[in-house]
């Protein structure tokens, strides 16, 4: 049976890496000011905060009360000693929110549902505290992404746990595999109570819109945005079941995004 992931943050350096959380923290903020507008004066709260970097370029970004939860101790203790004056930080799981319903105006979401035990759990909860106009930003990884982005090791996110953990095993990245991704279609049966808008071509297609340079950083990711600028939207589309992230804004009732009109504009999700 699988065990929440606690302490997360001394298993996986990564969400140490202040620089690269920080530039993840911009492409969220642009794009839920290009769905919504500003955060200014909102409660924004960031689900699986960890470190607390991009909780800390939340409140930075303007909202009037940001808040951080997570049940990695030793990741709230790094981010509350630095950025407690800005951003309330709370240990609590996914699946029980200290927060009343409809409280909170934005929540962020951001590569955390393959960690966590009971993702539909987690989702529903989510539900419950957003405000009825709220706005949910998901950064989602795909079973069908080739590379593994924890382990790097191409397809073990296809193989089932048993293999997966041979896998890993084999090239002495981990005991064993924990994370569970889901397919595209797993992620719209996952997200079938909100109404969901698909942001991952927008910011492929237009990284600078969106803080490209996380996405595509040095020589390799300009060449990359200019080929993905200019290629046609039929061939993006094409791609979209073996992209390795999905970027989808999810709400309560139905909505619209706000910003201005883009090359390849964000499309709303069929749910399941």
């Amino acid at each position: 049976m699988r065990q929440r992931q606690l302490e997360y943050s001394e298993i996986q350096a990564a969400m140490l890496d202040e620089a690269k959380r920080r530039r993840k923290a911009a492409k969220i903020i642009a794009v839920l000011e290009h769905f919504r507008g500003p955060l200014k004066g909102l409660t924004v709260g960031d689900v699986g905060c960890s470190a607390g970097f991009i909780a800390d370029e939340l409140a930075k970004a303007g909202a009037a009360r940001t808040l951080g939860v997570d049940i990695d101790v030793p990741g709230l203790r790094r981010a509350a000693s630095r950025f407690g004056e800005r951003v309330g930080f709370v240990c609590g799981d996914g699946t029980a929110l200290p927060f009343p319903d409809g409280s909170i105006d934005v929540l962020v979401f951001n590569h955390i549902y393959e960690h966590v035990v009971d993702p539909d759990a987690v989702v529903a909860e989510m539900r419950r505290v957003l405000a009825d106009d709220g706005v949910l930003y998901l950064g989602l990884g795909n079973r069908l992404g080739v590379m593994e982005p924890h382990y790097k090791l191409p397809f073990l996110s296809y193989l089932p746990p048993a293999l997966a953990d041979r896998y890993v095993r084999a090239f002495g990245r981990a005991d064993h595999y924990y994370e569970r991704f889901r397919t595209r279609r797993g992620l719209r049966r996952m997200l079938r109570a909100f109404h969901v808008w698909d942001y991952t071509l927008p910011v492929l297609a237009t990284p600078d819109a969106f803080a490209g340079g996380e996405l595509f950083p040095g020589v390799a990711g300009r060449l990359a945005r200019a080929v993905l600028s200019r290629a046609p939207r039929p061939l993006l589309r094409a791609l979209l079941p073996l992209v390795p992230t999905y970027i989808w804004v999810a709400t309560k009732t139905p909505s619209r995004p706000r910003g201005p009109a883009l090359p390849q504009p964000p499309e709303r999700v069929r749910p399941l």
